[in-house]
């Protein structure tokens, strides 16, 4: 996971081919003591050889782009060997590659009509070596992969050799709840309830919180609402 230096700011690699997003990005950073803006590209390739040639922390990733697109750039940035993450920001209804780019490796998904702030903060939260999926786009997401026919999920993404209460838990996590809602839901504490995502993190071999959701989808613990 990325670990930033204490004190230095998140070094932040921007991939969109639209000259404007990266624009209006930029800006926003500009106006941050902790995030900086070190590298801009149109495309996937631009993307993953400027991570590697700044030490990016984060890419914020397009999935829609000219020659290597969003899903091919965030797999190859997560298993090179920079420790960089990748935050997916796009238009989710015109997108139908979602759910590839969390498979191979995105650490959180974004749309792009989220506010400013909100993208900033998200940037911050996957930097930290956490993940994010906004809860209103996890459930479109589940309901666009319940309506599209799909092979049955590899047995190794099953939630096998957990206990009732952690079951309960990705069950949670899988419905975009945050640790404070588990918490609440569950009438636990709010460190309990992070222990209990730790322990699934390492029971379930998953890299993150947005592999934890996708296993609880293919487990069958969530649907779509």
């Amino acid at each position: 996971m990325s670990q930033t230096t204490a004190g230095q700011p998140v070094r932040v690699v921007l991939a969109d081919d639209q000259p404007l997003v990266r624009t209006a990005l930029r800006m926003v950073i500009t106006d941050t003591t902790d995030l900086v803006v070190v590298g801009e590209a149109a495309n996937g390739a631009e993307a993953v050889r400027l991570v590697e040639e700044t030490g990016a922390d984060v890419a914020v990733m397009d999935l829609r782009m000219p020659g290597t697109d969003g899903i091919e750039a965030t797999r190859t940035i997560t298993e090179g060997p920079t420790d960089a993450r990748v935050v997916v920001l796009t238009t989710f209804d015109d997108d139908d590659h979602v759910y590839a780019a969390l498979h191979a490796g995105a650490s959180g998904f974004l749309v792009k009509d989220m506010a400013l702030d909100d993208i900033l903060a998200a940037v911050r939260v996957v930097a930290s070596g956490d993940a994010l999926i906004a809860p209103s786009v996890t459930r479109r997401l589940i309901k666009d992969f319940t309506e599209r026919p799909r092979t049955p999920p590899a047995p190794r993404r099953r939630a096998e050799g957990i206990t009732d209460r952690e079951r309960e838990v990705l069950t949670l996590v899988g419905r975009g709840f945050s640790n404070g809602e588990i918490a609440e839901a569950l009438h636990i504490s709010i460190a309990t309830a992070k222990t209990y995502v730790t322990r699934l993190l390492a029971k379930l071999d998953a890299r993150d919180r947005v592999q934890l959701v996708i296993i609880a989808y293919e487990a069958g613990l969530v649907s779509a609402v």
